[in-house]
């Protein structure tokens, strides 16, 4: 079994998830999609995204490699990508990473509540990677709410607005970081998980 999972942000909505010697980049986003964010070159095993629009779906940047068998079971949960079931936005697909000691969960662009059998799903998982600057997807506030039902060990806030990137209608991050209570503030793209990982809120810096 695994003793450890790094999780590193590539920006906006994009993390690589590695464990095991083997590396999952969900939600590559394309050159020149996202203000303030550089263009993104990186290798990996595989690529997830959670829908097909251009600051999510950019699998052509991402050099996939071949790799040993996947440690993860990937489930996948499909949702909206706003609150009148896909009509302004299409559908949104949650991905749930378990290598078999960490769970790690990626809400890609949510914009509905969660079902009560999709929080099930989602509940208690060690990480949480959830959007939080509102506009195309739930709002600080909504994403605080579905933190706090799910119950994860980390939360990693993911798609809003920096001091120097990010869509100029998304919120800033202080909306959602103000609603909680454990904010760790990281120097470094990159958290490495293990058992003895405290409960926090974990931001994580932009790497570039």
């Amino acid at each position: 079994m695994t003793k450890s999972m790094t999780i590193t942000w590539l920006g906006h909505s994009c993390f690589k998830v590695e464990s095991g010697g083997y590396a999952v980049i969900l939600d590559p986003y394309a050159d020149g999609y996202v203000q303030g964010l550089g263009p993104l070159r990186e290798k990996a095993n595989q690529v997830l995204c959670s829908h097909g629009h251009g600051d999510h779906n950019a699998v052509q940047v991402i050099d996939v490699v071949p790799g040993g068998p996947s440690p993860f079971q990937v489930t996948v949960l499909d949702t909206y990508h706003d609150d009148v079931r896909g009509a302004k936005r299409g559908p949104n697909k949650i991905h749930i990473l378990d290598d078999g000691t960490f769970r790690v969960a990626h809400l890609g662009d949510l914009g509905c509540a969660l079902t009560d059998a999709e929080a099930e799903a989602l509940r208690g998982v060690d990480v949480l990677l959830v959007p939080v600057g509102g506009f195309f997807t739930i709002d600080a506030k909504q994403a605080k709410a579905v933190a706090d039902r799910i119950g994860p060990r980390v939360t990693v806030p993911m798609h809003y607005r920096g001091e120097s990137f990010g869509f100029d209608v998304l919120a800033p991050l202080a909306d959602f970081t103000s609603l909680c209570g454990d904010v760790k503030v990281y120097d470094t793209n990159t958290l490495t998980l293990t058992k003895d990982t405290p409960r926090q809120t974990a931001v994580l810096a932009c790497p570039r």
